[in-house]
């Protein structure tokens, strides 16, 4: 059934923490409703306007660092590529980010 994707244990771990915090947030949402409120993003959102616009940013970190990673091993002169590890620790930073502080 999921031949078509490359299932990593990166991947897996990624997607694995979306379906968390998506089980999370339902959870949070019908513990506590939310309410609108700005922080550094230029609207008014709720949580899951920041869960959505944070897993946005997620994916696009994720893919910019596989499509750069060849690059930066040139750049840095490395003998392998970068870990992934590295892009996903650095998404879910700002995920994190976006969702305290957005």
């Amino acid at each position: 059934m999921f031949e078509w994707m490359a299932w990593t244990t990166p991947v897996a771990v990624f997607f694995s923490c979306i379906v968390l915090m998506l089980v999370g947030m339902t959870l949070w949402e019908l513990k506590s409703p939310t309410v609108m409120r700005r922080g550094f993003l230029p609207i008014a959102t709720t949580r899951g306007d920041r869960l959505f616009i944070g897993l946005l940013g997620a994916a696009y970190i994720n893919l910019a660092f596989v499509g750069l990673s060849g690059r930066l091993m040139e750049w840095m002169r490395l003998e392998a590529e970068p870990s992934i590890w590295i892009s996903f620790v650095i998404s879910m930073g700002a995920l994190a980010l976006i969702m305290r502080k957005g």
